[in-house]
């Protein structure tokens, strides 16, 4: 029965689907990461087969991202997966992981020799890139020249800017202000980027953790009921708290502050 439990709170999540999804796959990866960080050792033994069934495929998937962001997130996780897997499993994760690898620079270095960027007016690459969360728009940077200069425009960062943090900084508002850099120091001076990777919310209408959606439930009744009114992103321990069905708080891992600011570390692009 409190097996059960745990495998449904763990169903709930729906890891595995946001594995499939190119924006959610690096949150997804960061989380995984942190439920074995923070919890494996408490979980029962069918609760980690799950966990290790989501760990192989999101290194199965991982060629099929593409981006930084995912192949950063699966970094992390495969060190989650060496520091607290037994050796049988651990060892089958990172065989899967290395696979992934090789799979990506491979396909990586075949999209770059064939890549045919379609060439789209820079307001319509500005309004697609400010649908997208923090990583996707730094690794969207790394395509090609032009979407690195659609993802400098200023009102994307000032955008980002005000919805993380208004409400947690003052800051001295002036004409030559540059938002990304002012978006960069917040977000790791406040090491808030826990919040924002963690990706999760708690919608108090259909009752559920939920990937959110601008900060908000994405079932579009939930959203209505709400007024769109955005709710508190949960930590990542806090997810790992709804799993272990405790209230408790428990510090985020080393990795966590490491992630934080390789999250900026991209290589300047060459076009």
């Amino acid at each position: 029965m409190i097996e059960e439990k745990y495998r449904g709170r763990y169903e709930n999540l729906k890891v595995a689907e946001a594995l499939s999804k190119n924006h959610l796959y690096p949150l997804a990866c960061n989380e995984l990461s942190s439920i074995i960080d923070l919890g494996y050792s408490q979980f029962p033994k069918d609760l980690k087969a799950f966990i290790f069934r989501d760990c192989l495929s999101a290194f199965r998937l991982l060629p099929d991202m593409n981006t930084s962001a995912a192949a950063s997130a699966a970094n992390l996780l495969v060190k989650s997966v060496e520091s607290a897997f037994p050796k049988q499993k651990k060892n089958f994760a990172i065989v899967e992981f290395k696979q992934a690898k090789v799979a990506l620079k491979r396909r990586t270095k075949s999209h770059h020799e064939h890549i045919d960027m379609p060439s789209l007016p820079q307001d319509i690459l500005v309004h697609i890139f400010s649908l997208l969360d923090v990583s996707s728009l730094l690794s969207s940077s790394q395509i090609s020249r032009s979407w690195n200069q659609a993802t400098c425009e200023v009102s994307l960062w000032r955008s980002l800017f005000y919805l993380h943090f208004s409400h947690k900084v003052l800051i001295h508002i002036h004409s030559g202000i540059d938002w990304r850099e002012a978006f960069k120091n917040e977000y790791i001076l406040y090491n808030s980027s826990k919040m924002l990777r963690s990706g999760r919310g708690y919608c108090s209408y259909c009752d559920t953790v939920v990937w959110h959606e601008n900060l908000t439930c994405p079932k579009k009744q939930c959203r209505l009921k709400s007024g769109k009114k955005p709710f508190d992103l949960m930590l990542t321990h806090q997810v790992v708290n709804y799993l272990l069905g405790t209230t408790s708080s428990s510090d985020e891992s080393d990795s966590e502050d490491e992630a934080v600011r390789g999250l900026w570390a991209y290589p300047t692009p060459e076009f």
